[in-house]
């Protein structure tokens, strides 16, 4: 095992704090590996830009962690995975772990044969998406719902708000009259509104969360290239962010984010 290269921090970036998500289950299931997290919340959310601007954002913060000697990076977010990590895998040789639709975890195991997408219109209106789609719905009815607003109520930390609630409702009530039994998240944003939605619900759809699918395929790829850190040898976190600092650190109150101009 190449010492160096194994004790070489991973990287993760998204356009905010829905990558944190993933992080949580990156810290639970990988603990001796270092961090270094990118918060692109300058141009959150990237559900907004054009397919020309994602590719040249996420270029140069794929560009900014490889410089940082990240020895894999996640694409914490929906909208990339979905629209152009398929050109970016070509153009870097650095691993690059994508956030796959849950569609099919959440089609095997659906009981009523309907399930439920909240997502991002970029992510809606993705080939990947669409292609996904196209293999489940013969045998399974998916009822997808575009998650308007959802992103800036999550980064401005209006969650516990009445009228987050109540936007929730609005979308997630058609899918259970239609009898929907489980409900996949298609942005890493989503699951901080896991707790209100759990109150909507109450038990009649099971949510579904790839970001312990993430967490695993992270560590299977690492095995693969034999980087997987197998002691916490001088391990410190860095975390960054293009924009304002305040809303991100409502969700990680004890760690500071550096800014970084990209």
């Amino acid at each position: 095992m190449n010492e160096k290269k194994s004790s070489s921090p991973i990287g993760i970036f998204d356009s905010g704090v829905g990558g944190l998500t993933v992080l949580t289950h990156i810290k639970k299931n990988l603990p001796n590996e270092k961090i270094i997290y990118i918060a692109d919340n300058l141009f959150s959310p990237y559900g907004n830009l054009s397919l020309s601007n994602i590719n040249s954002r996420s270029k140069k913060i794929i560009k900014k962690l490889i410089s940082l000697n990240c020895k894999l990076i996640i694409v914490a977010c929906n909208t990339i995975t979905t629209n152009v990590i398929t050109n970016l895998r070509k153009e870097f040789d650095t691993p690059l772990i994508g956030i796959e639709p849950g569609i099919k975890p959440a089609s095997l195991n659906s009981k009523s044969g309907v399930i439920g997408v909240l997502a991002t219109k970029g992510t809606l209106s993705s080939s990947l998406f669409s292609k996904s789609i196209k293999v489940y719905n013969s045998n399974i009815k998916i009822i997808e719902k575009e998650g308007v607003g959802l992103i800036e109520i999550i980064e401005n930390n209006k969650i516990n708000e009445l009228k987050t609630k109540k936007i929730l409702n609005s979308y997630i009530a058609p899918m259970i009259a239609k009898n929907a039994d489980h409900l996949v998240l298609g942005c890493t944003h989503y699951p901080h509104l896991i707790p209100v939605l759990n109150k909507i619900l109450k038990n009649k759809m099971i949510i579904v969360d790839t970001g312990i699918a993430v967490a695993e395929q992270t560590k299977r790829i690492l095995i693969q290239h034999k980087l997987l850190s197998i002691e916490q040898k001088n391990k410190l976190d860095l975390f960054f962010q293009t924009g304002d600092s305040l809303k991100i650190n409502y969700f990680l109150k004890d760690q500071i984010f550096k800014k970084i101009i990209l």
